[in-house]
């Protein structure tokens, strides 16, 4: 058996696109046990329903954990070359963010060194939210930049980056990572 490789994916893609079934099928491709890190919160019945459809879509394969703020941690925790790890959504992590209170940026710079050292394969999950209207409020817009920033820096540091658009998945980066 080959050795595995460190691995990093980015899904982008609108509300309903199919980003999160699609990150999942890439997560099963690439671990018979992966680990399911799942941000949002159930802050209302909406809410609830989305992620209660969310865990009853994933079969008893998965590991589940729940972390809206100190992702970091876990990536640090289970940063294994053998671990599939798949982190559902970035977005929801900065809306916990922006209503903590917390610094954002340095928020960011700490995650950034997390994703970079992470040995196994982790697959990011994210809303692209920059592609609508301008916002008209001062906290949309400001959470429209710090999602827009963190794509940025995430895709760089990616192998791969997907944009699913009605449910098809468009390569928007894929590095060989076969040297890796």
């Amino acid at each position: 058996m080959s050795q595995p490789y460190k691995h990093s994916i980015l899904v982008l893609g609108g509300a309903r696109s199919g980003k999160s079934a699609y990150a999942e099928d890439l997560a099963l491709t690439l671990s018979e046990k992966p680990i399911y890190l799942a941000t949002g919160r159930a802050w209302d019945d909406e809410m609830v329903a989305r992620i209660s459809k969310h865990k009853d879509r994933r079969s008893h394969q998965w590991i589940s954990i729940e972390e809206p703020i100190e992702v970091f941690r876990t990536l640090k925790d289970h940063s294994d070359t053998n671990t599939t790890l798949l982190l559902d959504c970035l977005t929801l992590w900065v809306t916990n963010l922006m209503l903590e209170e917390r610094d954002v940026e340095q928020e960011f710079q700490v995650f950034e060194a997390a994703v970079r050292a992470f040995k196994g394969n982790l697959i990011l999950v994210s809303n692209e939210v920059g592609m609508g209207i301008v916002p008209e409020n001062k906290m949309a817009r400001e959470f429209r930049d710090y999602v827009g920033d963190l794509h940025k820096r995430i895709a760089d540091i990616a192998n791969e980056v997907y944009l699913v658009v009605a449910g098809i998945p468009v390569t928007v980066k894929n590095i060989n990572t076969s040297s890796l």
